[in-house]
């Protein structure tokens, strides 16, 4: 299976166009980053519009060969919206399509199964706040418990209920997932969480007593972040990581 080679881009929005280069480019540099998992897992994102369309990645094509025309436009039931080769996958979109319905600032919804996600989400106390990485987290990091592969309609009201108004969730038993605004936050808040679980795993893995961040310190990271976020947005740091990506793996705005 191959990305098509014919572009879409004279066939939809500019706004639209625009925002399939974003969705592609993050699938590659989830590649990149070592966090896809074979063909599975999504990064969905909203057309903005009172339509409710989405797009999702073609079942069955790598992360890293994903391009911008590939990419499928999709309704809330994930029934596909325009003629495509590829298939998508509804069972996937549950989860998607549960946060979407209730989050209007939910551009990007990012899921991934890397193994240090899964590992922390096994894990009974979750995140703990060991790392700067952490600390950053914990205001806003949800719990989902595992109910089994996602295939259930019913289950979207508790994850609705589980994920309230964060930014981050640990789905236990199962992986990580990140809601951001645009493209650009939902990438760097998966960074931040996928980085504060590795972390986790090489301490617990040295054996030694650990040293928690107290809630003191903790308190004073949003003010902390508010800084950092005025010094450099993510939008700029998603643009030094496509430019990485040009070098790296071109060819996903096609």
């Amino acid at each position: 299976m191959n990305a098509p080679q014919t572009s879409l881009r004279a066939q939809v929005s500019e706004q639209e166009w625009k925002l399939r280069v974003e969705l592609a480019a993050v699938y590659r540099l989830v590649a990149l980053y070592g966090w896809d998992d074979l063909v599975f897992t999504h990064i969905s994102a909203r057309i903005p519009g009172p339509e409710h369309h989405f797009l999702i990645n073609p079942y069955g094509l790598m992360f890293e060969e994903i391009t911008a025309s590939s990419l499928v436009k999709i309704d809330m039931d994930c029934k596909p919206l325009h003629p495509t080769p590829y298939k998508v996958n509804p069972a996937g979109f549950v989860i998607h399509s549960a946060i979407h319905e209730v989050r209007e600032d939910a551009g990007c919804v990012l899921h991934t199964h890397t193994r240090s996600g899964i590992g922390v989400s096994a894990q009974k106390g979750g995140l703990l706040p060991i790392s700067q990485q952490a600390s950053t987290i914990m205001s806003s990091l949800a719990y989902h418990d595992y109910e089994g592969i996602a295939v259930r309609d019913d289950e979207k009201k508790r994850l609705q209920n589980d994920l309230g108004t964060a930014r981050f969730m640990i789905l236990r038993n199962h992986g990580l997932l990140t809601v951001g605004r645009t493209m650009a936050e939902a990438f760097q808040a998966m960074y931040t969480l996928e980085t504060a679980c590795q972390a986790q795993l090489a301490a617990q893995s040295g054996g030694a007593e650990l040293i928690e961040v107290g809630q003191s310190v903790l308190d004073t990271v949003a003010h902390a972040i508010s800084v950092q976020r005025t010094a450099l947005s993510s939008e700029e740091v998603f643009a030094a990581l496509v430019r990485k990506l040009d070098r790296r793996n071109p060819g996903y705005d096609q």
